[in-house]
């Protein structure tokens, strides 16, 4: 198997994919023995029909989604391997070829994390935090904007496109999700508030990259300050939440930022 990759200015990865035909019917041959067991064929019990009588009720697309299962999680290793990606989110796949016979090409994109140089963070989050105490004392959330906004303005680096489109998605299905259960449709909803879908869109974009851009330096900050939880902050945090255990590490995540961001805020 085969894996050319290409990597763009902005971190955005585009993996392709040589598939051998060989592999490809080997998997679809272990994917219509396993579908085979719950599928009805005129003639047999459910399940013991011959493999070619069952593979002919199965549609020519969910042969193909499910056979791939069983190739792409190896031939992603296999290329993150090879070329040395150290890739930030799960690929989004695109079938390019699967002519009858011939070898297949699938195309991955996915992206790197960009490299985040901090500076000299602490004393400049220091001073911006010392300038607006001087007439009085602010509030943690006043300092926390404060730091924020240095963060924002002065740690620069790009953020690839693909992760700010996922962002921008998962906004759009959560605003869609919310408006239905009010029994809305969404040109009204827009009609509503003087928006229309390309300035919610604009917006969305502008709030994901600050979002996504405070979350990579929050993240760096960690690592550079060495900022672990205890088991009974994690543990304090997941009641708190009322977040399943199975998110743990998520949670961990989470919790170690806020703790970047009260060691920024706490700056003198």
């Amino acid at each position: 198997m085969k894996s050319v990759v290409a990597r763009q200015s902005d971190g955005t990865v585009q993996i392709t994919f040589t598939i051998p035909f060989d592999q490809i019917a080997k998997a679809q041959d272990e994917t219509v023995a396993e579908m085979a067991h719950d599928i009805e064929v005129p003639g047999f019990r459910k399940g013991k029909a011959p493999l070619d009588k069952a593979k002919e009720k199965i549609p020519q697309a969910t042969l193909i989604e499910h056979s791939l299962r069983h190739i792409l999680p190896k031939a992603l290793a296999d290329a993150i391997k090879e070329h040395s990606l150290k890739i930030a989110i799960y690929p989004k796949y695109e079938l390019v070829n699967s002519d009858p016979n011939k070898d297949w090409q699938i195309r991955a994109v996915t992206c790197e994390l960009p490299e985040i140089k901090l500076g000299d963070y602490k004393n400049k989050i220091a001073g911006e935090i010392r300038a607006i105490s001087i007439k009085k004392e602010p509030t943690r959330e006043e300092k926390e904007q404060t730091v924020i906004k240095y963060l924002i303005q002065n740690v620069n680096f790009t953020i690839p496109k693909i992760l700010i489109e996922e962002e921008v998605g998962s906004r759009l299905s959560n605003l869609l999700a919310r408006i239905e259960k009010l029994g809305l449709a969404l040109e009204g909803y827009l009609s509503s508030i003087g928006k229309t879908t390309e300035s919610l869109r604009t917006e969305y974009e502008a709030q994901a990259k600050d979002a996504i851009t405070i979350d990579l330096i929050l993240s760096k900050i960690v690592g550079d300050q060495k900022i672990n939880t205890t088991d009974k902050e994690l543990d304090e945090a997941i009641k708190a939440a009322n977040a399943k255990p199975e998110n743990k590490t998520v949670v961990n995540s989470i919790l170690k930022k806020r703790k970047a961001l009260e060691f920024l805020t706490g700056l003198k």
